[in-house]
């Protein structure tokens, strides 16, 4: 049994084909922003209290009205089937077992009201605001009308960036895996729309747009009837417009380094759009929390809730939804932890003043 991320993530290299290990693995051309990430935590020291009564802790939350067991979300992810025979209805599973939400991705690999059946705990999806508006009126209304709680969209990709490992690789999907969910009705069939290229921007390029602007943010707000939180947010102005235009919350996002290399680390920014958000909507962050110290530091530096991608891969392909549930409750055990050597009782108590740059 893993003991810690790192771990896992080498028993799911040893399981995975090398091509599904590098896809999940892989980032955007020199890996520079998936390096820095994780570096950047590293450069954050904890100055923690003594003599605090951290005799009783909690790691509780509440987020958009859901009693949540740790601030510790699954990201939303591609091709779980991939990994798992079971694919996202064994990631909804494990994620629902660890008391946490699960945003599911576009990319998915089981329609969406599958994994809302089998699902045990909140469920967000995550969208691409597709060219086709219709289209994407038609997805998101499926997923609310099967309970999704939120919509997740992602602004950090009008294009598709380059991993070259992938394109190395003639990384292409198996037959009888689609991303069923981006088929009118959620039906396979549209192989113009879902053909087998190498690399990303082969697969799916129809359905990204590069002329969105916030007005279509704002029409997607007013349109999906629940919480519109936007993905990708690297710039405090951007924080700002993202609220201005409708969204209920933001999550500050490189795409795990998988779009523009080179782009800052997510925690390094975090500060900055926490500051410029001043409290009227969630901030959440994603990329390198391969820690429970990791989830701590983003707390205390002002993000509500963490995301979290590959380590629930890792989990689910040498475990499926066992693996997901040890994933997200080995991170969950490792802050509560971090709390009591910290002096922190609850997550109220993980102020600013906790943490500081190596010097």
């Amino acid at each position: 049994m893993a003991l810690n991320i790192e771990e896992l993530e080498g028993a799911a290299r040893d399981q995975l084909p090398q091509e599904v290990y590098d896809y999940y693995a892989g980032a955007a051309w020199d890996g520079v922003t998936l390096r820095e990430n994780r570096d950047a935590y590293a450069r954050l020291a904890i100055h923690y209290r003594i003599l605090r009564n951290v005799s009783v802790r909690s790691t509780a939350c509440e987020l958009f009205g859901a009693r949540l067991a740790m601030p510790i979300l699954a990201a939303p992810t591609a091709f779980h089937r991939l990994a798992c025979p079971e694919g996202e209805l064994a990631t909804a599973r494990g994620v629902g077992a660890a008391g946490t939400a699960m945003t599911l991705s576009s990319l998915a690999t089981c329609r969406l009201e599958e994994v809302a059946a089998a699902a045990t705990g909140p469920l967000w999806f995550q969208l691409y605001i597709n060219k086709d508006r219709g289209f994407t009126r038609e997805l998101v209304a499926r997923a609310v009308a099967a309970g999704y709680r939120a919509i997740v969209v992602t602004a950090d990709t009008p294009c598709w960036g380059v991993r070259e490992n992938d394109l190395r690789n003639g990384f292409h999907l198996p037959e009888g895996l689609e991303p069923v969910n981006l088929m009118p009705s959620g039906t396979p069939g549209d192989e113009s729309r879902t053909h087998r290229g190498s690399g990303m921007a082969e697969i799916l390029s129809w359905m990204l747009d590069l002329s969105l602007t916030w007005r279509d943010l704002e029409w997607l707000a007013a349109e999906a009837g629940v919480p519109v939180l936007v993905k990708g947010v690297c710039r405090p102005e951007d924080a700002r417009e993202a609220l201005r235009h409708g969204a209920a919350g933001v999550i500050v996002s490189n795409h795990g380094g998988r779009q523009l290399d080179s782009a800052p680390a997510t925690i390094s920014v975090l500060p900055g759009i926490v500051e410029a958000v001043a409290g009227t909507a969630p901030v959440l962050i994603d990329g390198g929390i391969r820690r429970g110290t990791d989830v701590l530091k983003a707390l205390a530096l002002g993000a509500r809730a963490v995301l979290v991608g590959r380590p629930v891969l890792w989990g689910l392909a040498t475990g499926g939804a066992g693996g997901v549930a040890h994933a997200l409750t080995m991170l969950q055990r490792e802050l509560d932890l971090a709390m009591a050597l910290a002096g922190c009782a609850s997550l109220a108590e993980i102020t600013p003043d906790l943490v500081k740059p190596v010097a």
